[in-house]
């Protein structure tokens, strides 16, 4: 069983109808949770009043608020893709939208990358299996359920994966504090962008493997955006030029 806390989260689960699943409910619990008792009985989740003593052990100690949701195993909450799949369907997609991550290994960027990655509908997020965050119950739990919608794989090699995309007829893009203003480049297409942590940011494999390099223009003081917000604006930008806004 997976046990799922956060309201969105859970809220956005139970929306999916999950068969077998159960929702856990404090009976003083904060009244927000009588909306999730309703979503339950309307999509005919069982529904149990428990102790905060028995939330707190099923939450293994997480801030449960006085819900959480338990989902059978045979579910996978999210599902990782198979990336060569995506090859063979993705190339068919005029504005195909890729967004990969590069050493980001914190999971609370991660889960608002997701929550933004959803807003835009990109196509797949591309996670390299080392130096990154994975896709777990926090990430979930931040992208306020939007991790249950986003097309994500798992790659061993981030390099390779890039440079297969570009055989599919993908540009990459960097965004690095130094590249050219997103605004000015032509990113229409089959677009992948790549982002990197905030701080260390690409790394020079990464760099040179990207077709043109783009930076947000910025006036403030500090020299960088956080991931989460700087993924935001990019992914913006991409679908702004794609519907030739």
């Amino acid at each position: 069983m997976r046990i799922i806390i956060g309201f969105h989260a859970i809220e956005e689960i139970l929306k999916r109808k999950y068969p077998g699943a159960e929702l856990y409910l404090h009976k003083k619990s904060h009244k927000r949770n009588e909306q999730l008792e309703k979503l339950a009985l309307a999509q005919q989740t069982v529904v149990r009043a428990v102790s905060e003593k028995e939330l707190d052990s099923l939450s293994e100690g997480r801030n449960h608020r006085g819900a959480a949701l338990l989902v059978p195993g045979g579910k996978t909450i999210p599902k990782s893709l198979d990336f060569k799949a995506f090859l063979e369907t993705g190339k068919k997609a005029d504005n195909a939208l890729v967004v990969a991550l590069d050493g980001v290994t914190d999971p609370q960027n991660l889960g608002a990358v997701m929550r933004s990655a959803d807003l835009f509908s990109i196509d797949l997020l591309l996670l390299p299996e080392r130096r990154s965050a994975q896709v777990n119950q926090t990430v979930l739990k931040v992208s306020s359920g939007a991790a249950e919608y986003v097309p994500y794989t798992i790659v061993p090699n981030l390099v390779r994966s890039l440079e297969l995309l570009k055989e599919q007829g993908f540009w990459v893009f960097g965004a690095d504090m130094n590249g050219e203003d997103i605004s000015s480049v032509n990113m229409t297409g089959k677009t992948v962008i790549v982002l990197g942590a905030e701080g260390k940011g690409l790394s020079r494999l990464v760099l040179e493997t990207c077709d043109r390099v783009v930076s947000i223009p910025t006036t403030g003081h500090i020299d960088s955006l956080n991931i989460s917000v700087a993924a935001g604006i990019v992914m913006y930008e991409i679908q702004r030029q794609q519907k030739g806004v």
